[in-house]
């Protein structure tokens, strides 16, 4: 079934189109990294996705509804949860105030407060630096530690599907294995879907599933990404040039 589908998706900012007829269709359960040199139009795909940016032509459809230039707060509560890039956590907040956050926008229903104290546990098993620092203010977490906080805050929202815009940015690259292993075990521990974008292909054999190649705003790439890994046709697809 499918749970994410995009019907030639168009995002133009005045005279520059960012994201070229995208069609694209991913299944519940799915795991797909999409990557691309900068400015290929991956962070602004998954904006629209989000409701953040408005597509300029096409349609977005989400579990069955269209929810193209629906607010960013009612995509939120149909399951979608996107992690921006640039770790925006609430600085001044604890860190338990920021998951509380996340947990607004969850669908409210009469055991809303009940579910928000399991999800808060099952986010601290996951990351259990956050239960141990849950009553320091999140400004003063490490770039890695924010990168797990905002990812608690996503879940935090129930969410079917978590878009992740550039994890690895400004990590070291053990960090950045930490949160890669934090993400594969979550898909697998709640069947989650996940769209990570990532302007490198280097961990995409790590996290399997598909592999998705954007460049000049379309997809020019699509297959397993343990088979394409860094190998030629992907670096031809990067660069542009043809793969012999």
């Amino acid at each position: 079934m499918s749970l994410l589908v995009l019907n030639n998706l168009e995002i133009r900012y005045g005279r520059l189109t960012a994201v070229r007829g995208v069609s694209l269709s991913i299944r519940d359960g799915d795991t797909v990294f999409i990557t691309g040199p900068n400015g290929a139009g991956k962070s602004s795909l998954l904006r629209a996705i989000a409701g953040a940016t408005p597509a300029s032509a096409g349609t977005v459809e989400f579990d069955g509804y269209n929810i193209t230039g629906r607010a960013p707060e009612d995509i939120a509560r149909l399951g979608f949860s996107m992690v921006p890039e640039g770790r925006d956590v609430f600085g001044s907040l604890t860190i338990e105030e920021n998951l509380m956050v996340g947990r607004g926008m969850a669908k409210k229903d009469r055991d809303w407060r009940t579910k928000a104290i399991e999800d808060l546990d099952a986010v601290y098993q996951t990351f259990p630096i956050l239960k141990d620092r849950r009553n320091s203010q999140a400004g003063l977490l490490s770039g890695g530690q924010q990168q797990m906080l905002v990812i608690g805050r996503a879940l935090m929202t129930n969410p079917r599907l978590i878009a992740i815009d550039e994890p690895s940015l400004g990590l070291a690259p053990n960090i950045t294995d930490q949160v890669y292993e934090r993400l594969i075990g979550l898909q697998a521990q709640r069947a989650l879907t996940l769209l990570i974008v990532e302007q490198s292909a280097t961990r995409a054999d790590l996290v399997g599933g598909r592999m998705l190649l954007m460049r000049g705003g379309q997809i020019v790439l699509d297959g397993n990404a343990r088979e394409l890994g860094n190998g030629a046709a992907i670096q031809a697809a990067y660069f542009g040039y043809e793969d012999h």
